[in-house]
Parts: C-alpha cells; structure tokens; sequence
C-alpha cells in the first residue's frame, strides 16, 4: 500500500457492484493464512466490503498485481530440535481517522519459524500512544500464552521465559511496575494480562527497501 495512506468509507464513487469486491477481499482473507506480507493490506481494505467504492478497488487491485509478481514467495519452516517462542508486537495509535482506535499487531516465531501473526483494530480508543502498546502487549500475552499450553500438551517443554520485543519505552516501563504510573489508571483491566520491530509489518505500509528486509526477516522466500 502507498505510504501514510488512510481510507475512509466516503473516499471516491460508490461501486455499482460490490460483490467482486467483496469476494477477492475474502479471498485474500484466506490467502493471509500463509501471506503475511499482505496482512496489513487486507485489513485495511475489508473494513470496505459493505459499501466499497472505485478508490478502494484501485488499493485492491494494487494487492493483486503485487501478488502476481510474487507468486513464488512462502514460508520456509526448517526442522530444529530446539523449540522456543520469540514474540513481536506493535500498535498504531489512533491510526483510524473514522473511529480514532489504534491498531494491534503481533508475530510469533517459533524457534526462528514465523508461526503466528495478527492485526487487530482495538476494542477500546487509547488516550496515548503508550496506552495503544499496552493493549498491543496484552493481545499479544494472550497468544502467547496459548501457545505455551498448546505446546505443552503436544509434550514441548517451554524450559525458558518467551522472548517479548516491543519499541516503546513507555510501555515496557508500565509493564515491569504499573504501580508506579498514576496516570494509567485510566487503562481498562484488559491491557494488564498478566531497528528490526517486525511486527511494524502488520500495522503501516513500508518503503520497498524496509519490505523486502521484513519479508527476509520472516523467511518468506
């Protein structure tokens, strides 16, 4: 997608007919299953599908001819005897310009394997960009989370605490002591689960030098 590119529902001409919007956007839905790199894109445009409009086709189509000329690209999963999680996670505050709720992602590696991402709108509107990161790690705490007992009953020990990379300073400093910041408690209860941020890949687009290092980055080949 163009950067700082932000679509709205009212952007260009209503389309006559929605339904070949609609059924590509769900298509991509299930090809993000092993195509992370179109995760971001995807997102943004299915918020379209009831009432898309030419400008919003012109975005997917551009999906499309991306695709097209990266038919060869997947995931490569080599074999490893060691298993440990490795987790990254990112937020875009107040990225919607309708709703002004901010934007989740995460990607979970396993053992150097990219074994699980997601971009999520939030449920709630953050009132500071530290606060989008808390939710941001609480979504992510979650699935990671999961993944360990999932694991654990597939009989793969998680000997070592799980890897958590996030860029933001404030948010780190509210998770490791949240007693200490008074002016959190705002924050509802759900963001307290108990050069290289790769989940940036899932919350805004990139240059095409800063995509191909993600994509190498996640052993897309």
């Amino acid at each position: 997608m163009e950067l700082n590119l932000h679509l709205s529902a009212t952007d260009g001409k209503p389309l006559d007919d929605p339904t070949r919007y609609h059924h590509i956007v769900c298509s991509l839905v299930y090809l993000g299953v092993t195509r992370p790199d179109i995760f971001y894109s995807v997102h943004i445009l299915s918020q379209f599908v009831s009432a898309p409009t030419q400008l919003h086709c012109n975005h997917l189509f551009r999906v499309l001819r991306y695709l097209r000329g990266t038919m060869s690209r997947r995931l490569f999963f080599p074999r490893s005897n060691s298993l440990q999680l490795q987790a990254y996670c990112d937020a875009t505050w107040a990225s919607d310009f309708s709703d002004r709720r901010s934007l989740s992602a995460y990607y979970v590696f396993l053992d150097g394997s990219l074994s699980a991402w997601k971009t999520k709108k939030q449920t709630a509107v953050s009132r500071s960009s530290t606060e989008a990161e808390l939710r941001a790690m609480a979504l992510l705490t979650a699935e990671v989370t999961w993944l360990r007992w999932l694991l654990a009953d597939f009989g793969v020990s998680m000997s070592t605490p799980t890897s958590f990379l996030t860029d933001s300073t404030g948010a780190i400093s509210i998770a490791r002591d949240p007693v200490k910041h008074e002016l959190t408690k705002h924050i509802g209860v759900d963001a307290y689960y108990t050069h290289a941020q790769l989940a940036d890949f899932l919350t805004k687009a990139q240059i095409r030098d800063q995509h191909m290092f993600y994509l190498s980055k996640l052993s897309q080949h």
